[in-house]
């Protein structure tokens, strides 16, 4: 079958199209075929049905006056119609009381089975068919309402086969003129569609074989079908790939543009150490031009110990071809003294064969080449990054450090100032105890009063340094309390009201050391922007989260009416290292709080409002609660101009889970759970 198939698209459309055709020739023949001889067996029948009934009435009227001899010539009348092939006239019983064919009068045929099953009463003429004789009608003849007899007419459907023949033949005979027309149509079709597909494919291997030949394209064509439109789009084509390959030096030179023009610094040297190539960044960053690099050396730009390096490392790179990485260099800018600064550089050598990496290594293990990695390279590139900035954020960690450890150093003091605090606490109660006039009295409750508040704050100093291994239950309220109190004479002297509105007495699992150190940088931020005075409000209500209500926790809200924040300072203030106090900031205490507040599985959200102008829109916060919250930004009903709100929400499962966990080994391992917890 698929030698028989056309491989052209020509003879394909060709083929297809009289196989369709043929097969709806042969549906709408077969569909014809069938009503018309529907059609004649309808008519048939209703002719039949006329002339039996004729029959039985004629029949009867003769019957009813016993003229016998006028009932044969009425047969035979009737029997002389072209339609009628025979007549009959039969008892109730079935035998034959006249038939149209006098030639057999000796032996009427007898009745068929089908016909013996019409003797019955009827009411009408019955139109049935017999399997051997085809289509026949038969009806009652009654005499005074009597049924005497029966009437029988044979049709004779030879002039109705010759009709439906000669419709048929024409119906074949317009078939195949169909046939041919869309034959002819179809070559035509093809021969359109097919002359610009020809010529695409004699271009195409022309083009093959000899890429560089030009008269072969454009190709002609005239068709306006989707193959000229190909042919056209051919062409098109290949004039594109002619501008791409007469165009490859314009694609490499902005190839060099990007390079040039690249967000980081590129260099390549000579054997000579001289530069051959250096791209705009580079040269802005040692605040020389391009043209001054090029052609001299590394120690004619950097005369000091960077050139020595430089030129060290790229003198190690030609000797052994092997790489140089994140080499780290030290020293000014050349014509800018007192510029110190740092260079992370990169030196790889440019070979210009053909040899891929794997084949050089190859050849260095079988001892070929002048270097371990194959061929001696041309050039070496270099590529430098000005990492001042990131070492200062470095040296700005250690500084941070030492703040640690010069907390860890107050409490190491705080826990010695408790020994001589429990003394003095001692003697002060024995003092009391001692029969003293009213001043005396009064002096020592002051001195009891402030010993207490030193001891508080020790207790306080040294809760921040030890820091419990393992989530316990906690109040927020009180841990926030505390922190206030450490903060009590930095308020006081900065006249900062504070305002506290703790709705329910919750409680939560949580890292106690972490929470303070968490609202300790939230208050310290809070009253380093009021240092003029201020409110400074607190709120710790149980509630649920934002975007999932069947989250239960503790949302705190801190909230100050300093001078705000900007949206671009708001948006980095979680930033490590970044910082708007320039001498005393560090830059580490919002984006360790973030840490904290993600560690407890919390969420955060800020909103504030500059001193200068209106209040800042937030941006998809997409909760009403956190939206009125912050619009009044206290809990008082008192509006304020400016100032900054930190919303924190602590699911009571955040660390509750972990606990649990620990709980649960801890108890298979026989200790109990108090002992935990």
């Amino acid at each position: 079958m698929r030698r028989l198939f056309p491989r052209s698209i020509r003879w394909q459309l060709i083929w297809g199209t009289a196989l369709l055709q043929c097969l709806l020739v042969v549906a709408v023949f077969g569909y014809v075929y069938h009503q018309e001889r529907e059609s004649l067996r309808r008519r048939t029948a209703e002719r039949l049905r006329y002339q039996v009934n004729v029959l039985a009435n004629t029949a009867a009227s003769e019957l009813e006056e016993h003229h016998p001899t006028q009932l044969q010539l009425i047969l035979d009348g009737m029997a002389d119609t072209p339609s009628i092939r025979a007549v009959r006239i039969t008892d109730l019983s079935g035998d034959t009381l006249a038939y149209s064919d006098q030639t057999g009068k000796a032996g009427y045929p007898p009745l068929s089975t089908a016909e013996r099953r019409q003797l019955r009463p009827l009411s009408t003429s019955n139109i049935f068919d017999d399997g051997d004789q085809g289509m026949m009608a038969a009806e009652e003849i009654d005499v005074d309402n009597v049924p005497v007899a029966m009437a029988w007419v044979y049709p004779d459907t030879a002039e109705d086969q010759i009709d439906l023949s000669s419709i048929l033949r024409s119906a074949l005979i317009f078939a195949l003129l169909a046939i041919a027309a869309n034959a002819l149509f179809s070559l035509l079709l093809a021969r359109s569609v097919t002359r610009p597909l020809r010529g695409l494919l004699r271009g195409t291997k022309l083009l093959i074989r000899d890429p560089e030949r030009s008269d072969v394209f454009p190709l002609k064509t005239r068709s306006r079908n989707e193959a000229g439109e190909l042919s056209r789009s051919f062409n098109t084509m290949v004039a594109a790939l002619k501008e791409q390959r007469a165009g490859l030096n314009e694609t490499l030179a902005l190839l060099d543009s990007m390079l040039a023009n690249a967000p980081i610094g590129f260099a390549f040297f000579d054997r000579k150490m001289r530069y051959v190539r250096i791209n705009q960044f580079l040269a802005e960053m040692d605040h020389l031009s391009i043209s001054y690099h090029l052609g001299r050396t590394v120690r004619e730009i950097f005369p000091s110990a960077v050139g020595v390096e430089l030129t060290a490392a790229i003198e190690r790179v030609f000797t052994t071809g092997e790489p140089v990485r994140d080499l780290e260099i030290h020293g000014e800018l050349p014509g800018i003294p007192a510029s110190p600064r740092i260079w992370l550089t990169s030196l790889y050598p440019v070979r210009t064969g053909g040899e891929q990496p794997g084949d050089q290594r190859g050849n260095a293990l079988q001892g070929v080449g002048d270097t371990e990695f194959g061929p001696p390279p041309r050039w070496v590139g270099a590529v430098i990054v000005d990492a001042t900035e990131r070492k200062l954020s470095e040296e700005l960690l250690r500084r941070t450090e030492k703040l640690a450890a010069t907390g860890q150093l107050a409490a190491s003091i705080a826990h010695e100032i408790n020994n001589p605090l429990e003394a003095v606490t001692n003697l002060l109660y024995l003092l009391h105890q001692q029969p003293l006039d009213e001043e005396s009295r009064h002096y020592t409750n002051m001195a009891q009063q402030e010993i207490s508040r030193v001891s508080q704050i020790t207790q306080q100093t040294l809760r921040f340094y030890r820091q419990s291994s393992k989530p316990t239950l906690i109040n927020p309220a009180d841990v926030l309390d505390a922190v206030l109190d450490l903060h009590h004479g930095r308020s006081n002297a900065a006249k900062v009201q504070t305002f506290r509105r703790y709705r329910d007495a919750v409680e939560l699992f949580a890292f106690s050391g972490e929470m303070r150190q968490l609202f300790a940088n939230l208050i310290g931020n809070a009253l380093d922007a009021m240092p003029n005075g201020g409110r400074l409000y607190l709120s710790v209500r149980a509630s649920h989260a934002w975007y999932q209500p069947e989250v239960q926790g503790v949302r705190i809200t801190i909230a100050d009416t300093g001078s705000g924040m900007t949206e671009a300072v708001r948006q980095r203030i979680f930033e490590p290292f970044f910082t708007t106090k320039e001498m005393t900031g560090t830059g580490l205490g919002l984006w360790i709080s973030s840490e904290i507040i993600a560690k407890h599985r919390g969420t955060v959200r800020v909103r504030s409002r500059p001193a200068a102008g209106a209040a800042e829109k937030s941006e998809g916060n997409g909760s009403a609660d956190f939206a009125a919250e912050s619009e009044r930004t206290n809990f008082y009903g008192v509006k304020t101009g400016s100032g900054t709100v930190f919303m924190l929400f602590f699911p009571f499962c955040g660390l509750a889970d972990q606990v649990a966990a620990e709980v649960e080994g801890q108890a298979m391992e026989g200790v109990s759970p108090s002992q935990i917890l």
